[in-house]
């Protein structure tokens, strides 16, 4: 059990963090919208406290969404006219506020549901807007082992206390906007406000495939295998990423027609 927590999250993050290289950055940003972090820390939660334990965690993660657009709203606002580290403490302090009060909903997967829209829905409305190009930011070494580490550290750390935690707040933790985090500041300091605006506002199309895959676990885990769950979930997760993707690019080819014709 201590390797599969030191290992699957790590190697998870080492290949989205990669895929950009192996495979060209259309794959990269296919699967840096999976759960690949939650994912493996709910599995593992299963594995130490049995299905029904899971599925309440996946409820709660699935709420978790709102925490998450929180900080990205909290982050998007302040590193406009602020330095990276007010930044960081506004969306953390963000983040804490609204797992706190998800900590109290009623443990439903329609309520969590439901949460969960209407927070993608506030955050493109409300995020602030940004003409930059989120695409194409270089790896280095540094960045990649720092993404593992920190994979590591919360995988151990919400895995070892979720028996003190309980369900509810392994759930929340296993969606802590580690990657949300690393990316924020890392783009922040590298290419300034307006390329973490415009990465931040992208990172909606990877919530519907989350959601899907936590609202299937917290019904699908009391009823089948562990193992056939989860990889059931990961196959909804993968198709709801790629439909949503197609419909977002043809959304856009459909607004460059105009454009193009324009100026014919």
């Amino acid at each position: 059990m201590l390797a599969l927590k030191l290992t699957l999250v790590p190697a998870f993050l080492l290949i989205v963090s990669m895929s950009g290289k192996w495979w060209g950055p259309s794959i990269a940003g296919w699967l840096a919208g999976l759960p690949v972090v939650a994912g493996p820390i709910l599995y593992l939660l299963v594995l130490t406290h049995g299905p029904v334990f899971g599925a309440h965690a996946a409820t709660l993660s699935l709420s978790a969404i709102l925490a998450s657009e929180a900080f990205n709203f909290a982050y998007a606002w302040t590193c406009r006219g602020r330095a990276w580290p007010l930044a960081l403490a506004a969306g953390l302090a963000s983040w804490l506020v609204a797992a706190s009060a998800l900590s109290f909903l009623p443990a439903s997967p329609f309520w969590a549901l439901g949460v969960a829209l209407a927070a993608v829905l506030f955050g493109q409305s409300f995020l602030p807007r940004s003409g930059a190009v989120a695409a194409g930011a270089p790896l280095t070494r540094a960045d990649l082992m720092g993404r593992m580490l920190a994979g590591m550290a919360l995988t151990v750390l919400v895995t070892s206390l979720s028996g003190r935690l309980g369900a509810a707040w392994s759930g929340l933790l296993a969606v802590f906007p580690l990657l949300g985090v690393v990316l924020s500041v890392s783009s922040q300091r590298a290419h300034g406000s307006a390329f973490v605006i415009s990465l931040l506002r992208g990172m909606v199309l990877g919530r519907f495939s989350f959601a899907a895959f936590c609202l299937f676990l917290s019904f699908a885990l009391p009823r089948e295998a562990t193992l056939t769950a989860f990889v059931e979930a990961a196959l909804l997760a993968m198709g709801v990423q790629w439909g949503t993707r197609r419909l977002t690019n043809a959304g856009r080819a459909r607004t460059r027609q105009p454009d193009a014709i324009a100026t014919e």
